[in-house]
């Protein structure tokens, strides 16, 4: 197991349904340690703090073993990691094979399985497709979220 990609990004105001809402989905990889704390990426952030972030959702990770899948669903060859507004792009660590509460330990970082995700319509704003919110949750494709256990620091390359 992984990290293929660590994908950071602020959250930015952008267009939608005749208005302007602010969205932290924007995510791009960076190279280099990355500190991770309690509430997740120190480069990161979601505008959405009711429904995203917190102490159970630090870190989202999504599979990378998904995006060929998707790319085909979506008849799109532009799939990059960071695309589904992930913090962690991994291969080997999919969702049937975690529970809640399996720990893992991602370069100093340990993390604690928490819940997976529930998409909101600003997955349908980054892809650009509205209906791809609940064939996303149909999927059962949806990634999985983490709680922080012990702060440190993480990088794309480390192992699972």
């Amino acid at each position: 197991m992984k990290i293929i990609s660590v994908n950071v990004g602020m959250p930015l105001p952008v267009e939608w349904n005749g208005g302007t809402v602010l969205t932290g989905i924007f995510k791009s990889p960076v190279t280099g340690p990355q500190t991770v704390g309690f509430a997740g990426f120190a480069a990161d952030g979601q505008a959405d703090l009711a429904n995203h972030g917190g102490r159970d959702k630090a870190v989202y990770l999504y599979p990378h073993e998904h995006y060929p899948w998707w790319a085909g669903q979506l008849d799109r060859d532009e799939l990059r990691p960071g695309q589904f507004g992930e913090n962690l792009t991994s291969t080997g660590l999919l969702e049937d094979a975690v529970h809640v509460g399996d720990r893992f330990r991602i370069g100093s970082v340990v993390v604690e399985a928490t819940q997976p995700r529930i998409p909101c319509f600003k997955l349908g704003i980054r892809i650009g497709d509205p209906a791809i919110v609940k064939r996303f949750l149909d999927s059962g494709r949806t990634g999985i979220y983490f709680r922080v256990i012990e702060p440190g620091q993480l990088q794309d390359g480390d192992t699972v």
